[in-house]
């Protein structure tokens, strides 16, 4: 998995702090990025967090290109309805050598689990091949791709909706490859914004587990591995 912040709304938290201080300011937007010390900033963005009001969240945003995972990842990626997405085709790419999988890490720990897993996998791909030297059309022959098979997609996403999908997605109770992906998402914007981002992650990073019973009973930790 390899995820790259691409860009950023430039100094996000000040971006932020102006629109939500334009409700309440005889002067316009542009006087109040200019003028606003970093402490009226911080004041501003402390409102904001303490109060909810997370409207003035959504003018700052992030987009990430993610390379090197599935496509049973981004099914789950992109119900996160509130950001915008463009994806490799597999109707105009069409897959050639090796496959290229992600391996769940369950089925790794198993050796009878993985040599099924590899089995299903070279007969997945071996029948795409037969079907793309039939003439099949890719947009036709990728029926049989398996959702392991590695895909790129790039998001973007504002800040209020990168707060919810991280709340969301880097719980424990996440699937493993997407708890990861929002891991390393976190770990990118955090520098950017510290004051909105400090706490994002997990309900239990800030306090006590919302998932009542289906709580894991663990604390808050960022997954990210090499």
């Amino acid at each position: 998995m390899q995820v790259t912040l691409l860009y950023h709304t430039n100094s996000p938290e000040r971006a932020v702090a102006t629109a939500a201080r334009l409700c309440y300011s005889p002067i316009g937007a542009a006087e109040l990025m200019e003028t606003m010390s970093d402490s009226q900033v911080d004041k501003v963005l402390a409102t904001i967090m303490r109060s909810g009001h997370f409207s003035a969240l959504e003018h700052a945003s992030y987009t990430f290109a993610i390379d090197g995972v599935s496509r049973a990842l981004t099914h789950q990626l992109v119900r996160h309805r509130m950001a915008s997405y463009n994806q490799q085709s597999q109707r105009y790419v069409a897959c050639s050598g090796e496959p290229e999988v992600v391996l769940p890490q369950s089925i790794a720990a198993d050796a009878e689990a993985h040599a099924a897993f590899r089995t299903a996998i070279d007969i997945a791909y071996a029948t795409y091949a037969q079907l793309i030297e039939a003439g099949i059309p890719a947009e036709d022959a990728r029926s049989v791709l398996p959702n392991a098979c590695t895909s790129k997609i790039v998001v973007t996403m504002n800040i209020r909706e990168l707060l919810h999908f991280f709340e969301v997605r880097c719980c424990h109770r996440a699937q493993q490859e997407i708890q990861e992906l929002a891991c390393r998402m976190l770990d990118l914007v955090e520098p950017t914004a510290p004051y909105i981002f400090m706490d994002s992650g997990a309900p239990c990073r800030r306090g006590p587990c919302t998932e009542g019973k289906m709580t894991c009973g663990q604390s808050f930790e960022k997954v990210i591995r090499p």
